[in-house]
């Protein structure tokens, strides 16, 4: 049976040791380090090196982390100490910033997916307009992808976005080229106030209409909002079981009792709901 996906993602900066700790023992389905905007630039050298350390072992939860820029002056240490030729054992993905061509990828993908497998899963970020338009191109830009998400502060900085629906065609097409190129959906960027749970309750809903599954966060009082929006209500539960039983009765589309037309993307749905149930 396939392990159900994750849905809460939660930040750590590389810098602070017992946040990371704390991270790992928070319930979050994945941690990941920051090395990048979390981190002071007189700070990197010593996150990148207790980043390494830690990653020596193996973690009670998988653990990735965002790596800053290529283009930038800390890149390319960051991926020789904590994603080196040998891998690290408690390594289980590198996220990628500011990705806006498919060479980007390749880039990190040479320096760290060795002719044997084994690497961590690559996962990049598209925080500007460039690389949202060249969504589907990145997400097929190397086997070793996992997944992309957007970078939301960053892109509603460079496209000038005022109003949060601004942000929504962006969000779509990513959710598109995620879907078109086998991967799995994008979860939602940071809400960056952690105060304000009912703010992130309505964000998650509206990314969930639009096909995210999952959210990054940037505090632990923000993973239970999240799991729970993203979970399947029990009416969904309830009604995602009657359409995979009325299609293991009988083949072909059909309408059930209660007027709901079944054909194979409703079981698939349905099968796809009854999936992340199993998290409850």
């Amino acid at each position: 049976m396939t392990a159900p996906p994750p849905l809460t993602w939660l930040y750590a900066p590389g810098d602070r040791p017992r946040v990371v700790a704390k991270a790992l023992a928070s319930g979050a389905d994945v941690v990941v380090i920051d090395l990048e905007d979390a981190v002071a630039p007189d700070r990197k050298a010593y996150a990148r090196a207790a980043c390494a350390e830690l990653l020596c072992d193996p973690q009670p939860v998988p653990v990735h982390v965002r790596v800053n820029a290529l283009a930038g002056p800390w890149g390319e240490a960051d991926l020789a100490a904590v994603a080196p030729a040998g891998g690290l054992t408690g390594l289980a993905g590198l996220r990628l910033p500011k990705v806006s061509s498919p060479a980007d990828v390749v880039r990190v993908a040479r320096r760290t997916v060795p002719a044997r497998g084994g690497a961590p899963g690559l996962y990049a970020l598209l925080e500007t307009a460039l690389g949202i338009e060249r969504a589907h191109d990145v997400a097929t830009a190397h086997p070793a992808l996992r997944g992309i998400s957007i970078g939301e502060e960053d892109l509603r900085t460079d496209l000038g976005v005022r109003d949060d629906a601004g942000l929504d065609w962006s969000r779509s097409r990513v959710v598109v080229a995620a879907r078109a190129a086998g991967l799995a959906p994008p979860t939602q960027s940071v809400h960056p106030d952690i105060r304000d749970l009912d703010g992130l309750r309505a964000s998650c809903a509206r990314g969930r209409a639009l096909g995210f599954l999952g959210r990054a966060a940037v505090h632990p009082r923000q993973l239970p909002v999240i799991a729970c929006a993203y979970l399947p209500t029990q009416e969904e539960i309830e009604r995602a079981e009657t359409v995979v039983k009325a299609a293991a009765g009988e083949q072909g589309a059909q309408a059930l009792p209660d007027g709901r037309f079944v054909d194979a993307a409703v079981v698939t749905a349905a099968r796809r709901i009854l999936s992340l149930a199993r998290r409850r």
